[in-house]
């Protein structure tokens, strides 16, 4: 295997540090980024001291801490609009949450987790919203467990390995419990979740396809739990696979 080269290395720093911000607290100090990456203080200083001249990241001059910029702000809004997942998904959402009067959202795949692209909020006045941009671990939800289970089994079994943290009482942590779940996901074509991610809500979700058959995002329907019982599930669970194999097809998927 080719060793990487300081330049890569270095790369992959910055890329590690920017994407601190999208997980845990919007504003981070240098010893909470050296601690978490297992850096030197200088290093994430010298790290951080470049963003902010291009305005990637702005210091809070009161806390001394660090959170994204500007620049950073603006690459995201980017890649939010011209995301054809998104462009390809979003009147298929705003359908299925007409039918069934719950917010619909897409998931996109990302290294390490998952993070939500979009949604379209509900008709209720009690309703369910997410967190777009944020990454979450694919254990907890059913729009992570519906694509961790049409992962490649190499790559799940390597996801199942490390430690699965514990979002809420709910969450399920045992590796053994969710591989018997996400073969029954394979089964369904869908996954379902009452408060593993969220306490309160409940949800339905099925995976999306791209080109060559691999799984790159899911849509999902989520509410609050007291509406997401069996008969809704058995209800609205055929809808929600079939509008993730229509965007599929607009993403190239044959299968």
């Amino acid at each position: 295997m080719t060793e990487p080269t300081p330049g890569t290395e270095a790369a992959a720093r910055v890329a590690d540090v920017l994407l601190l911000f999208t997980d845990g607290p919007s504003r981070l100090g240098v010893s909470a980024i050296a601690r978490e990456l297992g850096l030197s203080k200088a290093v994430v200083h010298r790290i951080l001291q470049s963003l902010a001249t291009r305005g990637m990241v702005a210091l809070d001059p009161e806390s001394r801490q660090y959170r994204l910029g500007a620049a950073a702000t603006a690459l995201g809004a980017r890649a939010f609009r011209d995301s054809d997942l998104r462009s390809s998904a979003l009147d298929l959402l705003r359908a299925l949450r007409d039918e069934c009067g719950e917010t619909a959202t897409l998931t996109a795949l990302v290294p390490d987790g998952r993070l939500y692209l979009d949604q379209v909020e509900g008709t209720h006045e009690i309703k369910m919203t997410v967190e777009l941009g944020r990454r979450f671990p694919l254990h907890a939800g059913s729009s992570g467990k519906c694509m961790l289970a049409f992962l490649p089994e190499e790559t799940r079994d390597r996801a199942l390995a490390e430690p699965l943290a514990a979002l809420t009482s709910n969450t399920v942590t045992d590796p053994g419990a969710l591989r018997r779940e996400l073969d029954e996901v394979r089964k369904l074509g869908f996954a379902r979740s009452g408060g593993e991610r969220q306490a309160d809500a409940g949800s339905v979700a099925a995976p999306v396809f791209g080109m060559t058959g691999e799984v790159i995002g899911s849509i999902s329907v989520c509410g609050p739990r007291y509406r997401v019982t069996e008969e809704f599930v058995e209800k609205i669970a055929p809808r929600v696979v079939d509008t993730a194999e229509r965007i599929s097809r607009r993403m190239g998927h044959r299968g």
